[in-house]
């Protein structure tokens, strides 16, 4: 109860704070209609600020050791090697990243060792085999006896539903837990964690559904850690998938994703990467099959083309089957083509057919022009959208719940000729979108789309139109080189306009990322880090619409989120979220003062500074969690001195985890 009256605390101080220094420029302020005067034009950028400009815009913000990076090669030789991120050793990360194994696999591979329900569903009716791994098949056995459970209680509770049998009396009461099942359970995680690694491992995977279901209510957190003590990163998925393999799935492509953020050398990459990936959004929760496909289409097609041609990327989004089965293209086919015709002739001799054949799908063909290419304002039609909808056609996946491949069909594509903004397309099957998808990458409109998307993520909400048609050029003059565009948009003066600096909010993403590499944090485990990111509105891979999540403040300043954040910031310099660790006492060094120890964490956390407004609110709050004691009072004896020192540190790092300032770009 405390916790939560400090943190509503904090988070009321905050935002009286934010009050007085709003978040919101002021160009999106008086878009708002607020009252807005001119600013008075502010002095250039100090060598420091550029410096921190840079990293707070091409990448996931300033470290210690970035900012000592930057200084000694300088901005633009650093920025240049970042463009080039295979020459950058990133071994540091590599290391971390090994604790996700299942990462490195093939979506068939993947779906194999960690299977989805439509894999385990087809085992069960004996359409697929068992695998001859013995453990393997093992962690089969046991999901396809889970899943025939399931069938069971669902006939039985049909049956009684259609013979209308009332539940009456004491035996309509069920009791939760009995206290002989409790007393079972607890002998089996006595008698399991008493025995070595290897041994524990094969005791789990050899529980029926309902011995592992006893053994899984009773074990709580500290046994849970000390069942996976002395266990390989397989084996300790091995037990993750035996539990729950799509939940490891997940847990894993998040881990790996919010590790590299935080921890990689190459952070431009993770950052346009991170772009591309809210460009070409595809939904975890689309279908069973997503997390598996996400992350052989972060790893295999966004992340190798994030800074190369965009023609390249979007011929690979195209052709990736997490796309093609988010926007149902995989499932589109000509009402003209050959399977078409085929199912027709089947229906008319009245011969078995498995179902309606599905029609045309025009969920790629839109979003393609609209979101992916020309804008909203792109200058194509409803017509245009249907003709690109029969030019993919046939456009498929081979066998997508089993992890298949792109595959082009060619009895589901639509014959004929096709006409896109006035640009035909004769039939050549699927010749047809590659050149479709070059005439959309080389058009102006693409360009000045995709150069105006990178001014609002790395410049400002409202870009200068100078700017933008500089980037614009550059992309047409360059084949859609992004790398060229982002090396034309640094080296303008908009990038470095003293208007720009701090001019951008953060999104969720952004300030967890950023709070975890500024604080120096410890992440043997990011997940505490997702759970905060699903608290505060932007699940990793969660945007249901195909727009993915939005890169203006507007969107992300509320009281309601300013609250959440600095939940997260008191919690994090608290070591409150799982066993993620910060280490305030060897920032502060020596200091005794809390002056002296904001001060510290100050150039810790934000090395621009903060504003007067922001340390004494912070300092005010540090007095009001900690008076000084009473005349005459008794000392604290040594430990809890020490307790009360490290409460203090962690109240003044929470609150400029919360600021304003550090909320800004």
């Amino acid at each position: 109860m405390r916790m939560v009256r400090y943190r509503s605390r904090l988070a009321g101080l905050l935002c009286a704070v934010l009050i007085s220094q709003p978040l919101l420029s002021p160009g999106v302020a008086e878009a708002r209609g607020k009252a807005a005067k001119e600013p008075a034009k502010a002095p250039a950028l100090s060598s420091d600020q550029r410096i921190l400009h840079l990293l707070d815009r091409l990448s996931f913000g300033p470290t210690p050791e970035s900012i000592a990076a930057v200084r000694k090669m300088g901005l633009y030789r650093w920025f240049e090697e970042q463009l080039d991120p295979e020459e950058i050793d990133d071994m540091g990360l590599e290391t971390r990243l090994k604790s996700y194994p299942a990462m490195d696999l093939p979506a068939d591979e993947l779906l194999t060792r960690l299977p989805s329900g439509a894999v385990i569903r087809q085992v069960a009716d004996g359409k697929l085999p068992m695998p001859d791994d013995a453990q393997l098949a093992r962690i089969y056995r046991h999901r396809v006896d889970i899943y025939q459970d399931k069938q069971e209680k669902k006939a039985a509770e049909k049956t009684d539903a259609g013979m209308m049998m009332p539940a009456t009396g004491p035996a309509a009461v069920v009791p939760t837990v009995s206290p002989a099942r409790l007393t079972y359970g607890e002998l089996l995680v006595k008698s399991v964690l008493g025995l070595g690694p290897d041994e524990r491992l094969e005791r789990v995977l050899g529980m029926g559904p309902h011995a592992y279901e006893e053994f899984r209510s009773v074990l709580k957190g500290a046994q849970r850690e000390h069942l996976m003590d002395g266990m390989t990163e397989d084996q300790r998925e091995l037990l993750a998938s035996f539990d729950n393999p799509g939940k490891a799935v997940t847990e894993e492509l998040m881990g790996q994703r919010l590790l590299r953020d935080v921890y990689s050398e190459r952070q431009l990459l993770e950052v346009m990467t991170g772009f591309w990936m809210n460009h070409f959004n595809v939904y975890l929760k689309k279908n069973e099959e997503a997390p598996y496909y996400i992350a052989s289409y972060e790893r295999d097609t966004i992340r190798p083309m994030a800074l190369g041609r965009f023609e390249d990327l979007l011929v690979a989004t195209a052709k990736s089957p997490a796309m093609l089965t988010y926007l149902d293209n995989a499932t589109s086919t000509g009402p003209d083509s050959a399977a078409a015709e085929s199912h027709a002739r089947r229906q008319a001799l009245g011969k078995e057919a498995k179902g309606p054949l599905p029609g045309l799908n025009e969920n790629y063909a839109r979003e393609l022009m609209e979101l992916h290419t020309l804008g909203v304002n792109g200058g194509y039609t409803q017509k245009d959208v249907t003709e690109v909808a029969r030019i993919f056609t046939g456009w498929t996946v081979d066998h997508a719940a089993l992890g298949g491949e792109f595959r082009f069909d060619e009895t589901r594509h639509e014959p004929g000729e096709k006409t896109v903004l006035g640009h035909k397309f004769k039939e050549q099957g699927q010749k047809e979108g590659l050149k479709l998808l070059h005439m959309l990458a080389t058009s102006p409109s693409t360009a000045r789309f995709i150069a105006t998307k990178l001014a609002v993520a790395f410049v400002s909400d409202t870009p200068p139109e100078a700017l933008v048609a500089r980037m614009a050029h550059s992309f047409e003059d360059n084949d859609g080189d992004i790398s060229a565009v982002l090396r034309t948009m640094v080296h303008s003066p908009e990038f470095w306009a003293p208007e720009a600096y701090q001019a951008k909010v953060k999104t969720p993403l952004e300030y967890v990322v950023s709070a975890a590499r500024a604080s120096g944090a410890e992440i043997p485990d990011p997940q505490p880090l997702a759970n905060q990111l699903n608290q505060m509105g932007m699940p990793l891979y969660g945007s249901m619409p195909p727009t993915g999540y939005p890169a203006k403040a507007e969107d992300w300043v509320s009281t309601g989120a300013l609250v959440e954040r600095m939940n997260f910031a008191v919690a994090l310099a608290g070591n409150r979220l799982g066993k993620i660790r910060t280490d305030w006492a060897a920032v502060t060094g020596a200091a005794t003062d809390p002056a002296a120890e904001e001060l510290a964490l100050e150039q810790r956390l934000l090395p621009g500074g903060v504003s007067e407004k922001t340390r004494a609110a912070t300092l005010d709050e540090l007095g009001a969690q900690f008076p000084a004691p009473a005349a005459g009072a008794r000392p604290l004896n040594e430990n809890r001195q020490a307790a009360r020192a490290a409460q203090e540190r962690a109240v003044l790092a929470g609150m400029l985890i919360g600021s304003p300032e550090f909320q800004r770009r």
